[in-house]
């Protein structure tokens, strides 16, 4: 299978060019149908036959064991979530935070790498310091200065303002040499490009398959390294039949890794979408999707002047940030012409997420409009 023949699975491409991946991508029809069946049979059938908690339980260990292929991780280090948003909050809610504490994060952030850090500073008195950057670049200098009092450090490997990649390794050596944790958040990343948590050596990383992945929403999923929960004492805020060793235990013990992070009941359907998502581009091959789109980027950058490209014009990844004079007004008309992007609260501009399922007429199309503005 390649990029274009899975193209033409996915409804919600039938019409118009899509350019909001890096929000949510679409899913195949094979994903769907992968999820539909998984509900069904658990509805269905596994109440007379193995029992509807084996049945769900059977799907989770399938998504792990796909995620965990994705990850270049072991199973057993993988907790099933529900969203990136999710995954920080549950890594946050575990350490035992005080005023001495320090979390670091960059200004780039998503919301989700900044609400849980303000609510630590405000109920707990945390400091948050917050790293500069200039057009989506750190300066690794600026990390060392800043690790020397930091418990952790929350950074993203691709920021979703200007697509820019940062240097994961180097900078989760750096708070390691400090003492810090690293907590990554990689939503952008995997489904564009292949991932390797061992090369990255975070403590934590947490992503979803709702967008590059093409995934159901509810798909998210945390790394949590072996050995990092019993070496940090980490208690998760919530608790449940799936956090402990033996629910039924009178005296219960947390799960020894990834698992204790993960709390009860939740439905197979999104865990089977995933792991069919993952085999499908799997089967396509990740190496493949990325060279797609940087070929795809490249011709989307070739058409743009530098002043308006606010992303690096080499390859970094395929979000592609475009200045423009009223951001709000662009995404409306490229609307209406059928041409989906989103505007960004910073920098003030647009952003065009490029797809291996995207075409050259896809690309064609935005820029003859955007050639208007």
């Amino acid at each position: 299978m390649d990029p274009i023949e899975l193209r033409e699975t996915i409804p919600a491409l039938e019409s118009g060019a899509y350019f909001n991946w890096g929000a949510g991508g679409p899913s195949p029809r094979r994903v769907v149908e992968a999820a539909e069946s998984a509900l069904e049979s658990h509805e269905f059938e596994a109440p007379t036959n193995e029992g509807q908690y084996p049945a769900a339980f059977d799907a989770y260990d399938e998504a792990r064991d796909a995620i965990a292929g994705l990850l270049g991780a072991a199973p057993a280090e993988i907790a099933l979530t529900e969203s990136t948003t999710d995954g920080i909050n549950r890594v946050a809610g575990a350490l035992d935070w005080d005023d001495d504490d320090t979390v670091v994060r960059t200004d780039l952030e998503h919301s989700a790498g900044i609400l849980p850090w303000q609510r630590l500073e405000r109920e707990r008195g945390v400091d948050v310091r917050v790293l500069e950057t200039e057009r989506g670049r750190l300066d690794l200098e600026d990390v060392t200065a800043a690790a020397e009092d930091a418990t952790l450090f929350c950074l993203s490997s691709l920021t979703w303002t200007h697509g820019t990649r940062l240097p994961v390794a180097e900078i989760v050596d750096i708070a390691h040499d400090a003492g810090a944790l690293v907590l990554i958040d990689a939503v952008q990343a995997p489904g564009q490009s292949p991932v390797d948590v061992r090369e990255w050596g975070a403590d934590f990383v947490v992503a979803a398959g709702h967008k590059w992945l093409v995934s159901p929403f509810g798909t998210g999923f945390a790394y949590v390294r072996d050995g990092v929960a019993s070496e940090h004492d980490l208690v998760p805020a919530a608790i449940g039949y799936r956090s402990v060793v033996d629910p039924d235990a009178t005296d219960y013990e947390y799960a020894p890794g990834a698992g204790r992070f993960e709390v009860g009941t939740s439905s197979p359907a999104p865990h089977a979408g995933l792991a069919e998502s993952i085999r499908t581009l799997e089967e396509i091959g990740l190496d493949a999707i990325e060279s797609r789109i940087e070929r795809l980027t490249d011709r989307l950058k070739d058409g743009l002047e530098d002043d308006r490209l606010l992303s690096p014009r080499t390859f970094e990844s395929g979000l592609v940030t475009v200045d423009v004079d009223d951001p709000e007004a662009t995404v409306e008309r490229l609307s209406d012409a059928g041409i989906v992007v989103r505007s960004l609260p910073y920098p003030d501009a647009i952003r065009a997420s490029v797809h291996a399922f995207n075409t050259r007429e896809d690309i064609d199309r935005l820029l003859e409009v955007l050639s208007n503005d």
